[in-house]
Protein backbone atom coordinates (compact mmCIF):
# COMPACT_ATOMS: atom_id res chain seq x y z
CA UNK A 1 0.00 0.00 0.00
CA UNK A 2 1.03 3.64 -0.93
CA UNK A 3 1.95 5.89 2.12
CA UNK A 4 0.22 8.99 2.31
CA UNK A 5 1.72 12.47 1.17
CA UNK A 6 1.65 14.02 4.48
CA UNK A 7 0.70 18.22 5.61
CA UNK A 8 1.99 19.19 8.54
CA UNK A 9 0.20 22.86 9.15
CA UNK A 10 2.11 24.30 12.80
CA UNK A 11 5.31 22.37 11.88
CA UNK A 12 7.52 24.95 13.70
CA UNK A 13 5.57 23.94 17.04
CA UNK A 14 6.36 21.97 20.14
CA UNK A 15 4.04 18.66 18.72
CA UNK A 16 4.36 19.97 15.13
CA UNK A 17 8.23 19.71 14.72
CA UNK A 18 8.22 16.34 16.24
CA UNK A 19 5.30 15.29 13.69
CA UNK A 20 7.33 16.54 10.73
CA UNK A 21 10.54 14.24 11.62
CA UNK A 22 7.93 11.44 12.78
CA UNK A 23 6.18 11.48 9.53
CA UNK A 24 9.74 12.17 7.20
CA UNK A 25 10.72 8.53 9.73
CA UNK A 26 8.22 6.55 8.68
CA UNK A 27 8.87 7.26 4.37
CA UNK A 28 5.82 9.83 4.05
CA UNK A 29 6.45 11.78 1.55
CA UNK A 30 5.68 15.29 4.11
CA UNK A 31 5.08 18.72 3.15
CA UNK A 32 5.23 21.61 5.31
CA UNK A 33 3.14 24.69 5.48
CA UNK A 34 5.45 27.97 5.44
CA UNK A 35 3.03 30.73 6.87
CA UNK A 36 4.19 34.49 6.37
CA UNK A 37 3.22 35.02 9.26
CA UNK A 38 6.47 33.80 10.81
CA UNK A 39 8.18 37.00 9.75
CA UNK A 40 11.80 37.28 10.86
CA UNK A 41 11.85 34.26 13.56
CA UNK A 42 15.01 33.12 12.32
CA UNK A 43 14.70 29.78 14.52
CA UNK A 44 11.53 29.33 13.16
CA UNK A 45 13.02 29.81 9.52
CA UNK A 46 16.08 27.74 10.11
CA UNK A 47 14.27 25.05 11.24
CA UNK A 48 11.72 24.63 8.55
CA UNK A 49 15.11 25.11 6.24
CA UNK A 50 16.66 21.82 8.37
CA UNK A 51 13.15 19.75 7.19
CA UNK A 52 13.98 20.80 4.24
CA UNK A 53 17.47 19.34 4.11
CA UNK A 54 15.84 16.33 5.60
CA UNK A 55 13.60 15.49 2.60
CA UNK A 56 10.23 17.72 3.48
CA UNK A 57 9.13 19.87 0.73
CA UNK A 58 8.07 23.42 2.40
CA UNK A 59 4.90 25.00 1.16
CA UNK A 60 4.00 28.79 1.34
CA UNK A 61 -0.03 29.11 2.51
CA UNK A 62 -1.26 31.34 4.67
CA UNK A 63 -4.43 31.58 7.12
CA UNK A 64 -5.30 34.98 5.66
CA UNK A 65 -5.18 33.41 1.98
CA UNK A 66 -7.96 31.02 1.54
CA UNK A 67 -6.46 30.22 -1.96
CA UNK A 68 -3.43 29.38 -1.35
CA UNK A 69 -4.56 26.77 1.78
CA UNK A 70 -6.75 25.19 -1.18
CA UNK A 71 -3.45 25.01 -2.82
CA UNK A 72 -1.66 23.51 -0.45
CA UNK A 73 -4.45 21.01 0.42
CA UNK A 74 -4.24 19.35 -2.58
CA UNK A 75 -0.88 17.93 -2.97
CA UNK A 76 -1.66 15.66 -0.02
CA UNK A 77 -3.82 12.96 1.28
CA UNK A 78 -4.31 13.36 4.94
CA UNK A 79 -4.04 16.95 6.44
CA UNK A 80 -2.14 17.19 10.63
CA UNK A 81 -2.54 20.45 12.26
CA UNK A 82 -0.47 21.21 15.35
CA UNK A 83 -0.95 24.85 15.52
CA UNK A 84 -1.06 25.75 19.54
CA UNK A 85 -4.19 25.36 21.74
CA UNK A 86 -2.27 25.95 25.25
CA UNK A 87 -2.54 29.75 26.27
CA UNK A 88 1.07 29.84 28.04
CA UNK A 89 2.24 29.54 24.14
CA UNK A 90 -1.07 30.61 22.24
CA UNK A 91 -4.64 30.01 21.81
CA UNK A 92 -5.21 29.53 17.89
CA UNK A 93 -7.82 26.50 17.59
CA UNK A 94 -10.27 28.21 15.83
CA UNK A 95 -7.83 29.02 13.19
CA UNK A 96 -8.55 25.46 11.86
CA UNK A 97 -12.02 26.48 10.77
CA UNK A 98 -10.24 28.25 7.52
CA UNK A 99 -8.23 25.29 7.12
CA UNK A 100 -11.75 23.15 7.05
CA UNK A 101 -13.27 25.59 4.84
CA UNK A 102 -9.83 24.84 2.49
CA UNK A 103 -10.12 20.79 2.87
CA UNK A 104 -13.82 21.27 2.00
CA UNK A 105 -13.42 22.76 -1.15
CA UNK A 106 -10.35 21.05 -1.67
CA UNK A 107 -12.21 17.69 -1.82
CA UNK A 108 -8.80 15.57 -2.08
CA UNK A 109 -8.08 14.97 1.67
CA UNK A 110 -8.73 11.46 2.76
CA UNK A 111 -7.94 12.45 6.27
CA UNK A 112 -7.62 15.52 8.79
CA UNK A 113 -5.93 15.40 12.07
CA UNK A 114 -7.33 18.71 13.98
CA UNK A 115 -4.77 19.83 16.86
CA UNK A 116 -5.75 18.32 19.66
CA UNK A 117 -3.22 16.00 21.82
CA UNK A 118 -4.37 17.02 25.37
CA UNK A 119 -7.32 15.56 27.16
CA UNK A 120 -10.43 14.30 25.05
CA UNK A 121 -12.59 17.45 24.77
CA UNK A 122 -15.44 15.30 24.01
CA UNK A 123 -15.65 14.30 27.81
CA UNK A 124 -14.33 17.60 29.09
CA UNK A 125 -18.28 19.68 28.78
CA UNK A 126 -18.12 20.07 32.67
CA UNK A 127 -15.08 21.42 32.77
CA UNK A 128 -14.78 24.95 35.11
CA UNK A 129 -13.94 28.56 33.45
CA UNK A 130 -11.90 29.69 32.28
CA UNK A 131 -10.27 26.51 31.04
CA UNK A 132 -12.80 25.04 29.28
CA UNK A 133 -12.34 27.35 26.64
CA UNK A 134 -9.10 25.13 25.08
CA UNK A 135 -12.13 22.14 25.00
CA UNK A 136 -14.82 24.62 23.53
CA UNK A 137 -13.08 25.78 20.68
CA UNK A 138 -11.65 22.30 20.04
CA UNK A 139 -15.50 20.89 20.04
CA UNK A 140 -16.13 23.82 17.35
CA UNK A 141 -13.80 22.79 14.69
CA UNK A 142 -14.93 19.05 15.31
CA UNK A 143 -18.29 19.87 14.87
CA UNK A 144 -17.25 21.91 11.54
CA UNK A 145 -15.07 18.81 10.47
CA UNK A 146 -17.82 16.27 10.78
CA UNK A 147 -20.75 18.63 9.27
CA UNK A 148 -18.76 18.91 6.01
CA UNK A 149 -17.89 15.08 6.06
CA UNK A 150 -14.54 15.11 6.19
CA UNK A 151 -13.16 11.85 6.75
CA UNK A 152 -10.99 12.34 10.71
CA UNK A 153 -8.76 11.34 13.54
CA UNK A 154 -8.59 12.94 16.81
CA UNK A 155 -5.67 12.27 18.85
CA UNK A 156 -5.93 12.45 22.61
CA UNK A 157 -2.63 12.05 23.31
CA UNK A 158 -3.03 13.31 27.39
CA UNK A 159 -0.25 15.20 29.14
CA UNK A 160 2.90 15.96 27.66
CA UNK A 161 6.33 14.56 28.90
CA UNK A 162 8.29 17.73 29.33
CA UNK A 163 5.95 20.02 31.06
CA UNK A 164 4.54 16.96 33.49
CA UNK A 165 7.15 15.38 34.53
CA UNK A 166 9.98 18.13 34.17
CA UNK A 167 7.91 19.75 37.05
CA UNK A 168 6.65 16.83 39.12
CA UNK A 169 2.91 16.96 38.31
CA UNK A 170 3.24 20.70 39.39
CA UNK A 171 2.18 23.75 37.68
CA UNK A 172 4.41 26.41 35.94
CA UNK A 173 7.94 24.18 37.25
CA UNK A 174 9.38 22.30 34.48
CA UNK A 175 13.34 21.72 35.92
CA UNK A 176 12.32 18.64 38.94
CA UNK A 177 13.44 19.91 42.34
CA UNK A 178 15.88 17.65 44.32
CA UNK A 179 14.33 18.77 47.50
CA UNK A 180 10.46 19.38 47.93
CA UNK A 181 7.26 18.78 46.30
CA UNK A 182 3.46 19.69 46.82
CA UNK A 183 1.05 16.93 45.57
CA UNK A 184 -2.29 17.81 44.41
CA UNK A 185 -4.43 16.77 47.31
CA UNK A 186 -3.15 12.97 48.63
CA UNK A 187 -1.45 12.89 44.85
CA UNK A 188 -2.93 9.70 44.28
CA UNK A 189 -5.11 10.50 41.07
CA UNK A 190 -3.93 8.64 37.90
CA UNK A 191 -2.72 10.40 34.94
CA UNK A 192 -1.00 9.52 31.58
CA UNK A 193 2.16 10.75 30.73
CA UNK A 194 3.29 10.33 27.20
CA UNK A 195 7.17 11.71 25.24
CA UNK A 196 6.26 14.18 22.53
CA UNK A 197 8.00 12.29 20.30
CA UNK A 198 5.91 9.08 20.71
CA UNK A 199 2.81 11.18 20.18
CA UNK A 200 3.93 11.87 17.01
CA UNK A 201 4.95 8.49 16.05
CA UNK A 202 1.45 7.20 17.37
CA UNK A 203 0.22 9.91 15.38
CA UNK A 204 1.55 9.06 12.27
CA UNK A 205 0.67 5.05 12.16
CA UNK A 206 -2.46 6.15 12.73
CA UNK A 207 -3.38 7.93 9.26
CA UNK A 208 -3.04 5.49 6.76
CA UNK A 209 -4.99 2.82 9.09
CA UNK A 210 -8.67 1.93 8.45
CA UNK A 211 -9.04 0.99 12.40
CA UNK A 212 -8.35 5.16 13.10
CA UNK A 213 -10.89 6.54 10.37
CA UNK A 214 -13.76 8.59 12.08
CA UNK A 215 -12.26 7.66 15.44
CA UNK A 216 -10.55 8.92 18.58
CA UNK A 217 -6.71 7.55 19.23
CA UNK A 218 -6.33 7.54 22.74
CA UNK A 219 -2.53 7.54 23.73
CA UNK A 220 -2.46 5.48 26.72
CA UNK A 221 1.14 3.96 27.24
CA UNK A 222 0.39 1.12 30.37
CA UNK A 223 3.53 1.44 32.54
CA UNK A 224 2.89 5.34 31.51
CA UNK A 225 -0.24 5.43 33.62
CA UNK A 226 0.76 6.77 36.89
CA UNK A 227 -0.54 9.40 39.89
CA UNK A 228 1.66 12.22 40.75
CA UNK A 229 2.84 10.49 44.00
CA UNK A 230 4.52 7.52 41.72
CA UNK A 231 6.33 10.15 39.85
CA UNK A 232 7.86 11.55 42.61
CA UNK A 233 8.39 7.92 43.82
CA UNK A 234 10.21 7.47 40.75
CA UNK A 235 12.33 10.81 41.01
CA UNK A 236 13.01 9.99 44.48
CA UNK A 237 14.53 6.46 42.95
CA UNK A 238 16.50 8.05 40.55
CA UNK A 239 18.37 10.73 43.26
CA UNK A 240 18.97 8.57 45.88
CA UNK A 241 16.58 10.84 47.92
CA UNK A 242 13.90 11.58 49.74
CA UNK A 243 11.64 15.03 49.07
CA UNK A 244 9.93 17.04 51.28
CA UNK A 245 6.32 16.59 50.80
CA UNK A 246 3.68 18.99 50.78
CA UNK A 247 0.06 19.15 49.28
CA UNK A 248 -2.47 21.75 47.98
CA UNK A 249 -6.52 21.09 48.10
CA UNK A 250 -8.75 21.36 45.11
CA UNK A 251 -10.33 24.34 46.93
CA UNK A 252 -6.77 26.37 47.15
CA UNK A 253 -5.47 25.62 43.50
CA UNK A 254 -8.75 27.08 42.11
CA UNK A 255 -8.55 30.17 44.66
CA UNK A 256 -4.64 30.88 43.49
CA UNK A 257 -6.17 32.01 40.21
CA UNK A 258 -7.34 35.34 41.66
CA UNK A 259 -5.74 37.66 40.12
CA UNK A 260 -3.64 35.70 38.20
CA UNK A 261 -3.20 36.10 34.03
CA UNK A 262 -5.87 34.56 31.66
CA UNK A 263 -3.53 32.40 30.70
CA UNK A 264 -2.65 30.53 33.93
CA UNK A 265 -5.69 30.95 35.35
CA UNK A 266 -6.70 28.17 32.33
CA UNK A 267 -3.85 26.47 33.31
CA UNK A 268 -5.12 26.16 36.69
CA UNK A 269 -8.07 24.82 35.61
CA UNK A 270 -6.83 21.99 33.49
CA UNK A 271 -4.40 20.73 36.38
CA UNK A 272 -7.32 20.56 38.27
CA UNK A 273 -9.51 18.19 36.11
CA UNK A 274 -6.06 16.41 35.17
CA UNK A 275 -5.10 16.00 38.97
CA UNK A 276 -7.97 16.09 41.11
CA UNK A 277 -10.45 14.37 39.10
CA UNK A 278 -8.53 12.30 36.94
CA UNK A 279 -10.51 13.14 33.93
CA UNK A 280 -7.33 11.56 31.20
CA UNK A 281 -8.28 8.42 33.26
CA UNK A 282 -11.07 8.07 34.92
CA UNK A 283 -13.38 6.22 31.69
CA UNK A 284 -12.92 3.23 29.83
CA UNK A 285 -12.66 3.62 25.78
CA UNK A 286 -15.81 3.33 24.06
CA UNK A 287 -16.48 2.15 20.41
CA UNK A 288 -15.94 5.70 19.52
CA UNK A 289 -12.15 5.29 20.30
CA UNK A 290 -8.82 2.92 19.83
CA UNK A 291 -6.22 2.99 21.78
CA UNK A 292 -2.43 3.22 20.16
CA UNK A 293 -0.01 1.07 22.30
CA UNK A 294 -2.59 -1.91 20.80
CA UNK A 295 -2.81 -1.31 17.83
CA UNK A 296 1.10 -0.39 17.26
CA UNK A 297 2.71 -2.63 19.98
CA UNK A 298 5.55 -2.39 17.73
CA UNK A 299 6.31 1.04 19.18
CA UNK A 300 8.89 0.94 21.62
CA UNK A 301 6.96 4.04 23.72
CA UNK A 302 9.55 6.30 26.35
CA UNK A 303 8.73 4.87 30.27
CA UNK A 304 8.48 7.94 32.82
CA UNK A 305 11.69 6.47 34.19
CA UNK A 306 13.43 6.60 31.00
CA UNK A 307 12.06 10.21 30.51
CA UNK A 308 13.75 11.21 33.87
CA UNK A 309 17.10 9.77 33.88
CA UNK A 310 17.94 12.86 31.37
CA UNK A 311 17.46 15.39 34.73
CA UNK A 312 19.91 13.76 36.97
Amino acid sequence: MEKSKVLIVGGTGYIGKRLVKASLAQGHQTFVLNRPEIGVDIEKVQLLLSFKEEGARLVSGSFHDHQSLVNAVKLVDVVICAISGVHIRSHQILLQLKLVDAIKEAGNVKRFLPSEFGADPARMGHALEPGRVTFDDKMVVRKAIEEAAIPFTYISSNSFAGYFLGGLGQLGIIIPSTDSVVLYGDGNVKGIIVEEYDIAMYTIKSIDDPRTLNKTVYIRPPENILSQREVVQIWEKLIGKELQKSSISAEQLLSSMEGQPYAHQVAVVHYYHVCFEGCLTNFEIGEEGVEACELYPEIKYTTVEEYMKRYV
